[in-house]
């Protein structure tokens, strides 16, 4: 059943429908994205090669809204740095907008500590 999600942004917060589900489905496409950005982090640190590109990470989740989250991890520094695009929309509203990627792994841990 889904619940209300808090996602907050770099400015303000939206809250939306969104199921536990959908939350862990999410959960794992951070933690491949984080896996990333530490690789390259790394590969920053070392300085003998260029490093390897990285795929984005593109999450879709369809059920009461439309939420889109994307992000390049090529292009940060570290994972501390690093912001992710939203898109959020229904047959209403269409909101595109970033936020901080690690805030984001707070609501959502937040998220699914609150659904138990």
């Amino acid at each position: 059943m889904p619940s209300q999600f808090k996602l907050n942004l770099v400015e303000g917060s939206v809250s939306f429908s969104f199921t536990p589900e959908a939350a862990r489905d999410l959960q794992a496409a951070i933690a491949t994205l984080m896996a990333s950005l530490k690789a390259t982090a790394a590969q920053g640190t070392s300085g003998s090669t260029r490093p390897q590109p990285k795929r984005s990470m593109e999450y879709q989740h369809t059920g009461d809204i439309f939420l889109e989250v994307f992000c390049n991890p090529n292009i940060w520094a570290s994972p501390f740095a690093a912001k992710v695009l939203i898109t959020l929309r229904d047959d209403r509203i269409r909101l595109n907008t970033e936020a901080e990627l690690t805030r984001l792994i707070e609501d959502i841990n937040l998220f699914l500590e609150q659904e138990g």
